[in-house]
């Protein structure tokens, strides 16, 4: 094979990428190099940021150390039989295309994954030297993201989370018969031991009160993971138990979902075409609702049709359509779990109303002042000025509340 240059490998190794949905960098600590030390600041002079509820947004150079695997993952479009193009980056390629794109301002972190080459261990020992080298030999302080290869020697998990702010290990497929099915050199007790070991290095590394001296930072951005949606038939209900699962067996920090998208030369045991795109926002919905709203994952699943999310309005919406007897709830006497499932009121407005209300009694003007749109929240709710009458149990209200225009998802590629 022709020697690629370095431009063409980036295009190659980039696209493959790509398909890996778990790169946020929310929920990590900030390194910065104010005084003139170090560089990759994300606070520094002369740097606009934008700024998420959950932590920050950040530019990410997303790619992929090689896409040649010796694996052969039939939903993985860089298995070792699929005929794509490959390429490989060296460690000082990569280290230098990070340096080189934050000198410029074009990129404020690495997401670095990686095809398996030789074995689990050669390739998990490439990735850390990237991050290493960026850490120790250029004091580069951006943010870094590695995906672990859970077969690899625990040194080198251990290794990574020293230099990386976070890590993630991909389960990929929810259900395990169909990762035995479609993956046969992968193991889920594999991985979940090694995403044991994340949990407790980084349980570990948090100081406490009467430490003296502060342990060694250990991935502060956590770990997380992959399902992939639609490619072994696993319902709605099921991909949500597993997620619940993974965040309270392993503390993850996200779980991402990724639809599937059907790939070349694919294996006759995938689906032959994608689900809706739709779907998988629904999940990150339900995902959103189990983190912060107090939803466990049997409730959710309790408004599911064959296990099934509705698509035509979200899960909150859709619990509270199935669950009327609880319905509406007093904005001036409810206690914050009741309100945080009214349809419509997200934590903020929640946590907005519940502190005005200690000075003045809310009408309806209040929470409409309160939160995004008061159309939602009307049937489910009672103020000083209003009560919705037969408008909670009203057999149109569905109707009423579901867009007449379907919103459109545009795909992220």
């Amino acid at each position: 094979m022709a020697q690629l240059d370095l431009r063409k490998k980036l295009s190659v190794l980039a696209d493959a990428a790509k398909y890996d949905a778990s790169c946020s960098s929310s929920g990590t600590g900030k390194r910065n190099s104010i005084g003139g030390k170090g560089i990759g600041s994300t606070e520094g002079m002369g740097i606009c940021h934008a700024y998420t509820p959950d932590g920050r947004c950040v530019s990410l150079l997303k790619i992929l150390l090689t896409n040649f695997c010796i694996y052969d993952c039939a939903y993985c479009i860089n298995r070792v039989s699929s005929n794509v193009q490959r390429a490989r980056f060296s460690v000082q390629e990569v280290v230098d295309l990070t340096l080189n794109f934050y000198r410029r301002n074009y990129i404020e972190g690495l997401f670095l994954s990686s095809g398996i080459i030789q074995s689990g261990d050669y390739t998990m020992e490439q990735l850390v030297l990237v991050a290493k080298s960026l850490r120790l030999d250029h004091d580069f302080r951006g943010y870094i993201h590695l995906k672990l290869i859970p077969e690899a020697d625990p040194r080198l998990v251990e290794e990574a989370g020293l230099y990386a702010d976070r890590l993630s290990a991909n389960i990929e497929v929810p259900r395990e018969e169909a990762l035995t099915r479609l993956a046969p050199q992968k193991d889920l007790a594999v991985i979940k031991k090694a995403m044991g070991q994340v949990r407790l290095k980084v349980e570990a590394a948090k100081p406490q009160k009467k430490d003296r001296i502060k342990p060694p930072k250990f991935a502060p951005g956590g770990q997380s993971t992959q399902l992939i949606v639609g490619a072994d038939g696993a319902p709605d209900t099921e991909i949500l138990d597993r997620s619940a699962s993974l965040y309270g067996g392993y503390g993850l920090r996200r779980v991402y979902y990724s639809a599937f998208s059907p790939i070349p030369d694919s294996s006759a045991a995938l689906p032959l075409s994608k689900p809706p795109l739709m779907r998988e926002h629904r999940l990150y919905q339900a995902d959103w609702l189990m983190r912060f709203y107090g939803f466990s994952a049997p409730e959710i699943g309790e408004a599911t049709t064959g296990g099934m999310l509705d698509l035509a309005v979200d899960p909150k919406l859709a619990w509270a359509l199935n669950r009327r007897e609880l319905f509406p709830v007093n904005v001036n006497t409810a206690d914050r779990e009741a309100l945080l499932r009214v349809p419509g009121l997200g934590v903020k407005s929640v946590d907005r109303m519940i502190s005005v209300r200690r000075y003045r009694t809310l009408r309806l003007e209040d929470v409409a002042r309160l939160c995004r749109g008061i159309d939602k929240v009307r049937p489910f709710i009672t103020a000083l000025d209003w009560t919705p009458g037969g408008l909670t149990d009203a057999v149109d209200l569905r109707a009423r509340l579901t867009p007449t225009v379907e919103p459109v998802q545009m795909s992220l590629f």
